[in-house]
């Protein structure tokens, strides 16, 4: 009979791989994934499990293909009650592809075991389970959501959990991502009515309510309790401080708040602790965990927390895994405890590393005993210091992060010596000083390393000999702001297993040795990015798994290399001297691309109309090149492209009809070009258009009123076009608007008034990747990429407009450039202008302004470009504030009634200012002071020589008898030299 039963379940079975093609013959016992009873000969146990290894967490398309062929399927048949001696019964990681779990499961009434986990069964969880009273294990593990691509049904639900009562023998229990978020009653209840529990495993389960007391705790035994990834956001229940027993509890990934409770101390015999992703818990790190000498793993990643590492935790000897990642913890790394070779509960030795004040925060010495440590990531917090050299005690460790920190000190040589090591990530810190051999010396299970510096000085310095053969073989290398040039490494040709390689501006200004880009076979990522390196590239014809290359912002010249891998996702070859064509099947070769970058080199020819296949294609820019012809003319394919760049090229023609269907596109710059046409219809189906620049082009005609109407721009660029008649008042309806530029058309008419009501929203826009906006201030052009945001600028200069300045106009608080320069407007400055107190460039010259300059003008304490000349301004020019710097004249000339200073015109009814003199006074008043000092000269010269001639003569009479012989001889010659001195000067002046 229960053969019969085997074989009509299996008649109910989908069995692609064969796995029960073993179902053959008279003794079933001897079938694949049937046990029998060494006794009775009765069938016990049914273990069907699929033993294909597949990540569930991390998996493709080709994956899931081939994990499908090897599962079982169908239909469970209710012959399984004929096997009444039934106790185990393994049905975990197949495919059942959405059918309800059978309410006869609980009717075999033997049963002890019973894992379901994983088989993509869907609908209510028949409470018809509990039944099973002998049951110990249920496993409902319920992983359809990790699958929504390939699996369109719900997930395994409960409406009650009341059926719980009926299994008082269960010991273990997993219903993790089974929804039971709506159960009542309350769910803790519900478990706590099983006294046999050792293990529960609620996570991800939609739970939000998490009850903060308990009136009495009946699950005594416990172990093990996860509850992690649900909705909790109180604070931590301290009843969970009394199940005392617990080995394991994981609350990580909810939103609890609060401290976290020192009572945790009680928790004698946690190993493992995870409060990590709450975000909200914050306060200091609890002096009692350090009590809980029996955990292995701590991780409190991802929280508020702040303070410093508590001297206790130097207790926790058998630490392995400690995650402190994404808090506000800070304090110095200083030298560990030397000597300190295991960890004691010495009494003399905790007293003796109490005297030195560990309690301050910085990194305990006692860590550097943690023998057991195999793990310790620090990163993102605010540590700060060097790495001391009695790091190297920690012997057993293999992954060390202490990325985005303040780390500002050395690097020990001590770090050479951490032989287990096979991760070191010391990214984004401001290290210094050099890193050598010694650094790596016993590094030989290193796998992955990141040196990346948070600076743009190259303050840490790889030194490294030429022939330096490393003592490990990296699978990640990863540098970016040190300095390890001029040279290419050499020792990068030995890291054969290399799946990603940066080295993102670290000074190299060579060429690439040829031998190197035949020396990977496994590359994912090679970005080389921000160097001066030269030569060519040669064509990827090999690297099948490439995703990324970045050779962005060097010297590389040649053709631009082909790259045929299908996994190629990122391509940016900006800032180069690349040339030649674009490949012509780039679509074909490149089916997975979703960011292309050649910007900025020297490529010509035409844009290859493959580049319409790349459905998944976001960022396409081809700016600054020397290409030609028309655009291509299908896109309607490009559903996610966001970006849309191909400004200062030769493109000529009229933008294709297609790019209607480029609903995704938020950036489109096609300015410096030689398009033609009307504004194009094309685009008013691209309502999700933040940035437009057509400026430089040849478009004409009528502004259309949809562009305010339809998109929602942010910035809007048309200058340098031949667009005519007035401007739309529907642009006002653009109420995001940061910048408008017009310049350089035909548009007459009116200001609209109601510009006023433009970029007063508080939306801030973020600038694209690589986005590139160009924006005409103080006369000039600027680029800008990344701070973008913060611009807002009108621009209407150089048009037929007529008429006033809006008042309104002056209400655009954030403005930072206003240009209505060369127009035929009138009236007078508006009197408000002081209102924009963020501009700092105002053009309004070559207009036929009146009236006077506002005094408010001088409140705008960022203005530093100020043009008004050429206009009929009068009356006095404001002084003041920010004015008093800007005293270049020309700024008013051209103003015929405007007087004061800078202006040499003197205002009626004002006296000069002494200070300022016609033409030529200032070199008469130096002619007059080199008269002065000359007669004041000879004044003194005068009377010193007299007495002091004299009065020796006086003295003596022979003296006296020859000095006036001498005298009689000079006295005519310096008299003729005084007269004519004194006749020339006068003449002089």
């Amino acid at each position: 009979m229960e053969k019969n039963a085997l074989l009509s379940f299996k008649e109910g079975l989908t069995d692609l791989s064969g796995r029960l093609s073993s179902w053959v013959g008279e003794d079933c016992c001897s079938w694949i994934g049937v046990g029998c009873d060494n006794t009775t000969s009765h069938v016990v146990k049914l273990d069907l499990k699929n033993r294909f290894q597949f990540q569930f967490s991390n998996y493709s398309y080709e994956d899931w293909q081939n994990y499908k062929k090897s599962c079982l399927g169908g239909k469970i048949s209710p012959s399984l009650l004929n096997l009444k001696y039934l106790s185990y019964l393994d049905l975990s990681r197949n495919n059942f592809e959405g059918i309800n779990i059978p309410n006869f499961l609980g009717s075999l009434e033997s049963l002890n075991y019973l894992n379901l986990s994983f088989s993509l069964f869907t609908g209510v969880i028949p409470p018809h389970l509990g039944n099973l009273s002998k049951l110990q294990y249920l496993d409902l593990n319920s992983n359809s959501v990790l699958f929504p691509e390939y699996f369109p049904f719900r997930r395994l639900e409960v409406k009650s959990l009341q059926w719980l009562v009926g299994l008082p023998s269960l010991k273990y229990l997993d219903m993790s991502l089974v929804n039971i978020g709506e159960v009542k009653p309350n769910w803790l209840q519900a478990v706590n009515m099983l006294p046999s529990l050792l293990e529960l495993d609620l996570s991800g389960c939609g739970l939000v309510t998490l009850p903060q007391s308990i009136s009495f705790i009946n699950f005594t035994f416990l172990t093990v309790l996860d509850i992690s990834h649900n909705m909790f956001n109180t604070s931590i229940p301290l009843w969970l401080s009394n199940l005392t027993g617990l080995s394991t509890l994981n609350i990580g990934s909810n939103s609890l708040r609060g401290a976290i409770p020192n009572v945790f101390a009680n928790l004698v015999s946690l190993r493992e602790l995870d409060l990590s992703y709450n975000n909200y818990i914050e306060g200091q790190l609890p002096v009692g965990l350090g009590h809980l000498t029996n955990l292995s793993s701590l991780d409190l990643s991802r929280n508020n927390i702040t303070g410093k590492i508590p001297f206790s935790f130097g207790k926790l000897c058998n630490l392995q895994t400690f995650a402190l990642t994404g808090n506000g913890i800070s304090g110095e790394i200083t030298k560990f405890v030397d000597g300190l070779s295991q960890c004691s509960n010495s009494k003399l030795e905790w007293l003796l590393l109490d005297s030195n004040r560990l309690l301050g925060g910085k990194l305990p010495y006692s860590l550097g005993a943690l023998k057991m440590l195999k793990t310790l990531n620090l990163e993102s917090n605010s540590f700060w210091g060097s790495i001391p050299d009695s790091i190297g005690n920690m012997s057993s460790l293999q992954e060390l992060s202490l990325f985005e920190n303040m780390f500002n000190g050395t690097i020990s040589k001590s770090v050479g010596k951490l032989s287990m090591l096979t991760a070191l990530d010391l990214m984004d810190n401001q290290w210094e000083g050099v890193l050598t051999e010694a650094h790596f010396h016993n590094l030989t299970r290193l796998s992955q390393l990141y040196l990346s510096l948070d600076s743009t000085t190259w303050s840490l310095v790889l030194d490294v000999k030429h022939d330096w053969v490393p003592p490990f073989n990296l699978s990640v290398a990863n540098f970016d702001s040190m300095l390890i040039g001029p040279n290419f490494p050499a020792w990068l040709q030995t890291q054969t297993e290399l799946e990603s390689l940066q080295l993102r501006n670290v000074g190299i200004s060579d060429t690439i040795p040829q031998g190197f880009w035949n020396s990977f076979s496994r590359i994912g990522d090679i970005i080389l990015s921000k160097n001066k390196i030269r030569g060519q590239v040669p064509n990827f014809q090999s690297y099948h798994l490439l995703l990324n290359l970045d050779l962005s912002f060097n010297n590389f010249d040649g053709q631009v290399p082909l790259f045929p891998s299908e996994m190629m996702e990122y391509v940016n070859l900006r800032e180069n001297m690349f040339s030649g064509t674009m490949p012509e099947n780039i679509g074909e070769i490149l089916p997975m691309l979703s960011y292309l970058d050649l910007s900025s080199n020297f490529i010509n020819g035409t844009i290859p109309p493959s580049i319409g296949m790349l459905k998944n294609l976001q960022f396409l820019v081809l700016r600054n090149n020397c290409l030609a012809g028309e655009l291509p003319p299908h896109w309607e394919e490009l559903q996610n492209l966001n970006l849309l760049d191909v400004a200062n090229n030769n493109i000529s023609g009229k933008l294709p009809s297609s790019m209607q269907f480029l609903g995704s596109l938020k950036w489109l710059l096609l300015g410096k070009n030689h398009l033609e046409g009307q504004f194009p219809s094309s685009l008013k189906n691209c309502t999700k258009l933040v940035n437009l620049d057509l400026a430089g082009n040849k478009f004409y005609g009528k502004l259309p009123a949809w562009i305010g109407e339809s998109l929602s721009l942010l910035r809007l660029s048309l200058r340098s076009n031949l667009f005519d008649r007035d401007i739309p008042q529907q642009f006002c309806l653009l109420s995001s608007l940061q910048i408008l530029d017009l310049a350089q058309n035909n548009l007459s008419g009116g200001i609209p008034q109601c510009l006023g009501n433009l970029s007063k929203s508080d939306e801030t826009s973020v600038a694209s990747l690589n986005e590139e906006t160009s924006v005409f201030l103080k006369g000039r052009e600027y680029v800008y990429e990344d701070t973008i945001y913060l611009v807002h600028s009108i621009d209407l200069s150089d048009n037929n407009l007529s008429g006033e300045i809006p008042d309104n106009i002056t209400s655009l608080s954030k403005l930072v450039n206003m240009n209505l320069s060369m127009n035929h407007l009138t009236g007078k400055i508006p009197e408000s202008i002081g209102n924009l107190k963020s501009l700092e460039s105002l053009d309004l010259s070559r207009n036929k302004l009146s009236g006077p300059i506002p005094q408010s003008l001088s409140s705008l304490t960022f203005l530093n470009h100020l043009n008004l000349s050429f206009n009929k301004l009068s009356g006095i020019i404001p002084s003041g504030n920010q004015l008093q710097t800007l005293n270049d004249p020309s700024i008013y000339q051209g103003n015929s009634l405007l007087c004061g200073p800078p202006l040499l015109t003197i205002c009626p009814g004002e006296q000069p200012d002494p200070e300022v003199r016609p033409n030529g006074a200032e070199k008469n008043d130096e002619v007059g002071f080199e008269s002065l000092s000359f007669y004041i000269s000879l004044v003194a010269g005068f009377i010193v020589g007299f007495w002091g001639v004299c009065g020796t003569l006086l003295v003596k009479t022979s003296w006296r008898q020859a000095y006036f012989q001498t005298f009689d001889n000079l006295k005519d010659k310096i008299y003729i030299f005084i007269k004519l001195k004194v006749a020339r000067l006068s003449r002089e002046r």
